[in-house]
């Protein structure tokens, strides 16, 4: 399947209240991706793993099987979980199941060379390694039709404070992309912030840090075919924002994710659930936080999403099978109670609150 550039604009349009209600009065698509990485965890800091290491074609076969549930996408690091050479299998998994490879995310995180960082590793010679990966990465989604990339930098960042120059640590991982992204032209990265780990300090800690990343990164871009795609008011470097991350930053979920949709820049989403701070927990969607993580796919429903509702957990104690089950019935049962409510009432409350007062803390108790 040849690569398409995604059109995100359309998230732009959802600042007029009027759209908002537009799309809230037509259908949500839910389509759900899996990521290959977490069907058979592996252990942690502290604890072994507690299921068997599977291979990559038994994951696939285990992805086969959900087809069933309505999972329609996957998703899988290059190189350590899709290359050249296993390449083949995620296209018969999506001739024989319907499951395509929906984004590819960097494994520029749990080598040991990337130690002190991927793309802004002081040393050229891992950044080079780093961005011959980037470009790997890239020309593997443009081959088999993956939606985009997956920048999650997870090594990159810093522990200490007094003298780091940070300018010129995101100098470097953002020349890097956007040399990455010139080699392949026309193909989307989708940058996922995150507040800490494994680094003590990621690069881009934030949702508003993230985007500020992508504006920057797509400057730099130079291939002529990037330069007539950004022109035309596309985005090249959009964000991939993950609900456990954005709540490690103790930011709110629909703010959030709303900001990165008014710049057309919300090209993918992970969904799971996670306390304010804490450590990365990648708990099942729906267990923690579920008034506002409903209150996430009511903004999105008002955006008109139409990308990939990507879960991303950590079973370590539930069967893959029935953790993912799990999920998809969490997200139904969400968009089901958020179809019940009166959106042109509720938007009145927000846009006229003069004359509503009390009326949403009425629609809300009358509703959950």
């Amino acid at each position: 399947m040849a690569y398409k550039l995604t059109n995100l604009r359309y998230q732009q349009l959802a600042r007029d209240p009027e759209k908002m209600l537009e799309n809230l009065n037509q259908d949500l698509e839910l389509k759900i991706s899996v990521g290959i990485w977490y069907f058979t965890p592996g252990g942690g800091r502290f604890h072994d793993r507690f299921v068997p290491e599977a291979s990559i074609e038994e994951r696939i076969e285990m992805a086969a099987g959900m087809a069933p549930l309505g999972i329609t996408g996957i998703e899988a690091h290059y190189p350590d979980e899709v290359n050249e050479t296993n390449a083949h299998l995620y296209k018969q998994l999506e001739e024989e199941a319907g499951i395509r490879l929906v984004a590819v995310p960097f494994s520029h995180f749990f080598d040991r060379m990337f130690e002190f960082g991927s793309l802004s590793n002081p040393d050229a010679g891992i950044r080079e390694r780093a961005t011959e990966i980037a470009v790997g990465g890239l020309r593997l989604v443009e081959e088999l039709g993956a939606d985009m990339a997956i920048s999650w930098p997870g090594m990159d960042g810093y522990r200490y404070l007094h003298g780091k120059p940070f300018m010129h640590m995101w100098d470097l991982f953002e020349s890097a992309v956007a040399q990455a992204m010139d080699e392949v032209p026309g193909v989307r990265i989708a940058i996922e912030p995150k507040p800490y780990e494994p680094a003590a300090n990621n690069i881009y800690r934030t949702t508003a840090e993230g985007i500020l990343a992508a504006q920057r990164i797509e400057k730099k871009l130079a291939d002529p075919k990037n330069r007539r795609i950004l022109d035309e008011g596309h985005s090249l470097v959009g964000l991939n924002p993950e609900v456990g991350h954005v709540k490690m930053g103790f930011e709110m979920l629909p703010a959030a994710f709303s900001m990165v949709a008014m710049e057309g820049r919300l090209a993918h989403t992970h969904w799971n659930s996670q306390p304010d701070g804490n450590y990365d927990q990648d708990n099942n969607v729906g267990v923690v936080n579920v008034q506002e993580t409903e209150s996430l796919l009511y903004s999105l429903w008002a955006i008109g999403y139409r990308e990939y509702f990507g879960i991303d957990i950590n079973p370590e104690n539930i069967p893959v099978h029935k953790a993912v089950e799990l999920n998809i019935r969490a997200v139904e049962r969400m968009k089901e109670r958020v179809s019940r409510l009166p959106h042109e009432r509720i938007l009145d409350c927000h846009l006229h609150p003069e004359e509503h007062r009390g009326e949403l803390e009425e629609i809300l108790i009358e509703n959950w």
